[in-house]
């Protein structure tokens, strides 16, 4: 029985255990919905994290648990970032979102038995949908399956080859496409609303289902029967205009309103009676409720660090600092005005890259590629052979999706491209979804790939344009930190040809530190201060090993190899190897992030526990100076 709820105050925090969401009164659902939005927008201004998706899916997310039975029904959603108020109603709260110990920013199996699935990168629903809806017909199970595909995800090869096969296979599974803004609508005219309306009836779903058993019971009804549905097919298709959807054999229903939850229940019931595969077409707006959200046609509120609430202000914006992607977003704007060649590529991340302004700037020689990693690449690669020079900026994490791309249709065929990997190293907030700690070790093991990182920001500019120079594929890693603006961010006409630097230089000792990117400065101002017999190399070119850099090191005793941005089958292996291939005999001390999937939120916790910090460089040399010393 159902409780009675209208005099009561909705709290969030009672569910499930108090309350569930099936038990509250229809008037009250649109507080109840009021009561997310509020505490969704509280929780992000002070943690970050994907705010406008989370705005836009609550009256959604509330109907599914109004209709379904989880964790019974399966329920994933593509992206797994649009899952805030799916973890309120679950009985998660938001206080710790994306903290040590707290609430992941993503569906985590882990973490409840209401997520059946982890999703961290987009377009998986419709591939994992399909494996549970085998494993359902197998195992004689009876459950639903909803897949929510939101934030364009469905336009990724995965979402397609996924669709082709479960229009195929034709095992019922739920897909609600969350369109917030792609121009997918179908054109549905009178005629399709109302055999589409027919078609999900109760009484007409009962009929067919008993129709069907009857008829493929002897071999002549059998007969009739394919007869009957092949003539039920083509009328159909005279007279219900069809959308890519239908052609893969999948029933369309919509395109609903994403905010209307009483009609959402509606269509949701609907789609759960129909046998086969459903396409659920819900139109939402991005950032629904909160005004800089709903109006923001950039992304800018999609992924958001911590803001104020009341102004929308950022509070980074506070902050004098700058971030390495735009040090080589500004450096690249510059660039593209000097060179009508560079045309720059991004799958949906120009955003968070900071290409704004040059999106603005030379609209014809940026393109937006959406979430299609593979294309980008491909795309990048065969335009170099044109005579152009691409520039594919993509986040290390989403990169690993094109490695057979960049070997097979950029190295493999000589192509010219300049990968701006940003987001490389290791990543706050987030966890192990997001780290870009693999791009070292996959791309050294490609053929003609040359991988780099600046130290600082005047290097930025030496490093693009070899790129531009020596032609092949060129990935330039841009960590995920910030530098004050007062750094020094004009180009270093100083910089040795090949990249090498000896940060420190003493000549008389043994002991050699190698170290890469940003943190070689912060190990070199630690070294400097506490004056240690040691020297310091950085090679901003460090993949393949340089050759100079091999020699240099063959008359230390002792090598320390630091690299605070890749896991140890990067760098890390491909120097230690080069050594014992060149002979080198001396003592090698290796720190690196450990080959592993990193779940913790934290950048600062990990390189302690991995003896990764600049203090933690000084004891490994103090104690090999000691060591050296008896």
């Amino acid at each position: 029985m159902k409780n009675k709820r209208d005099n009561e105050q909705l709290n969030i925090q009672d569910f499930p255990e108090k309350l569930r969401v099936k038990d509250i009164e229809k008037t009250q659902i649109p507080d109840l919905c009021d009561l997310l939005r509020a505490e969704i927008l509280k929780q992000t201004s002070i943690h970050g994290g994907h705010l406008s998706s989370n705005l836009g899916t609550v009256e959604l997310t509330v109907a599914l648990h109004r209709v379904f039975d989880f964790p019974n029904d399966k329920l994933i959603f593509d992206v797994g970032h649009q899952s805030y108020t799916h973890k309120i109603l679950t009985g998660r709260s938001l206080e710790s979102l994306n903290e040590i110990g707290g609430i992941s920013g993503f569906q985590k199996r882990s973490e409840s038995i209401y997520d059946c699935y982890d999703a961290g990168h987009s377009s998986t629903a419709l591939s994992a949908a399909s494996a549970f809806a085998y494993a359902r017909r197998k195992n004689k199970e009876n459950f639903e399956i909803i897949a929510v595909v939101g934030d364009a995800s469905i336009i990724n090869g995965l979402s397609f080859e996924a669709l082709n096969y479960i229009g195929g296979q034709g095992e019922k599974i739920i897909i609600i496409l969350n369109d917030n803004g792609m121009s997918i609508s179908p054109s549905v005219g009178g005629a399709g609303k109302f055999f589409r309306n027919i078609s999900s009836a109760k009484a007409y779903v009962s009929f067919k289902k008993g129709f069907r058993k009857m008829l493929r019971e002897g071999r002549v009804t059998k007969a009739f029967f394919s007869f009957s549905r092949s003539l039920k097919n083509a009328l159909k298709r005279r007279l219900i205009p069809l959308n890519m959807f239908d052609n893969l054999g999948l029933c369309y229903l919509g395109p609903y309103d994403g905010h209307n939850e009483k009609g959402l229940e509606k269509a949701l019931l609907k789609a759960r009676r129909i046998e086969g595969p459903v396409i659920l077409h819900v139109k939402t707006i991005k950032g629904k409720g909160y005004e800089p959200a709903e109006k923001d046609d950039a992304g800018t509120w999609h992924g958001v660090g911590p803001f104020d609430l009341k102004t929308g202000e950022f509070l980074r914006d506070k902050e004098k600092t700058i971030s390495w992607s735009s040090v080589y977003a500004r450096l690249l704007e510059r660039r593209m005005a000097e060179n009508e060649k560079l045309v720059l590529v991004s799958p949906g991340t120009f955003i968070g890259s900071d290409f704004n302004s040059a999106f603005e700037r030379f609209p014809d020689r940026c393109i937006d590629i959406g979430i299609s990693e593979e294309h980008g690449a491909t795309f990048s690669g065969a335009l170099s052979l044109t005579g152009f020079h691409p520039v594919y900026s993509i986040y290390s994490t989403f990169l690993q999706r094109a490695y057979d791309e960049i070997s097979h249709d950029c190295a493999r065929m000589g192509a010219n491209v300049t990968f701006l990997i940003d987001r490389a190293g290791l990543i706050d907030k987030y966890g192990e979804t997001h780290q870009g700690i693999y791009d070292e070790g996959f791309l050294r093991s490609i053929p003609g790939v040359t991988v780099a990182m600046a130290s600082k920001p005047s290097e930025a500019a030496f490093l693009f344009d070899r790129s531009v120079q020596m032609g092949g594929v060129v990935g330039i890693r841009v960590p995920k930190e910030t530098i004050p603006v007062s750094d020094d961010q004009n180009d270093d006409p100083n910089l040795p040809s090949d990249g090498l630097l000896t940060l420190v230089d003493d000549s008389k000792n043994a002991l050699a530190v190698v170290s890469i990117g940003p943190m070689a400065r912060r190990i070199q101002r630690l070294l400097l201060e506490k004056q240690l017999p040691v020297s310091l190399f950085c090679p901003l070119i460090y993949l393949p090993v340089p050759t100079a850099l091999i020699e240099k090191l063959m008359r230390f005793d002792r090598v320390i190899i630091h690299d605070a941005y890749s896991t140890r089958t990067g760098f890390v292996d491909a120097l230690l190897s080069a050594l014992l291939e060149s002979g080198y005999r001396g003592e090698v001390i290796v720190r690196s992030v450990p080959n592993a999937f990193i779940g913790s939120p934290s950048v600062e916790e990990v390189l302690r526990k991995n003896k990764l910090t600049p203090e933690d460089i000084v004891e490994d040399i103090n104690a090999s100076l000691f060591e050296g010393r008896n």
